[in-house]
């Protein structure tokens, strides 16, 4: 069976990457969009999935991996979470800028549906953003 690539996207803010770091594991929790959800209920364990910093940051800042497949969300038993655990920060964030100036990206649902929380990313697209981080600087 084929793992998955996923995005999920989060206010750093409210929960960034160096609280889930430092925690090492976190309950997705808390999506409340259809779309959304069910990407969540595809989720399964091994999954990897883009951690992706929204607000003003906009940018792919670490790699996670899905440890527990969907459950019922405890705060509304009509939605779902997963368990997330961080694999490893970006040797360099990738901006949504450079994701937006990359034809590659044109189908990415980060670019053509831009409120989403939770989305697929085809395994092409995964890699590529994280060949782009490995990249010393973003190309101008």
């Amino acid at each position: 069976m084929a793992k998955g690539h996923w995005l999920v996207k989060t206010e750093p803010g409210s929960y960034g990457w160096e609280r889930f770091a430092k925690e090492g594991v976190a309950r997705w929790d808390g999506v409340r969009n259809a779309t959304a959800r069910r990407n969540l209920a595809e989720m399964k364990p091994g999954d990897a999935v883009l951690f992706y910093h929204t607000g003003d940051d906009k940018q792919v800042v670490g790699v996670a991996r899905v440890a527990r497949a969907a459950y019922p969300d405890p705060a509304d038993a009509a939605w779902v979470a997963v368990d997330l655990e961080p694999v490893q920060p970006l040797a360099r964030a990738v901006t949504l800028k450079e994701i937006k100036a990359d034809d590659a990206f044109a189908d990415l649902a980060l670019v053509r549906q831009p409120r989403l929380s939770v989305m697929p990313v085809a395994k092409a697209a995964f890699e590529r953003i994280l060949k782009l981080a490995k990249q010393q600087k973003a190309p101008a």
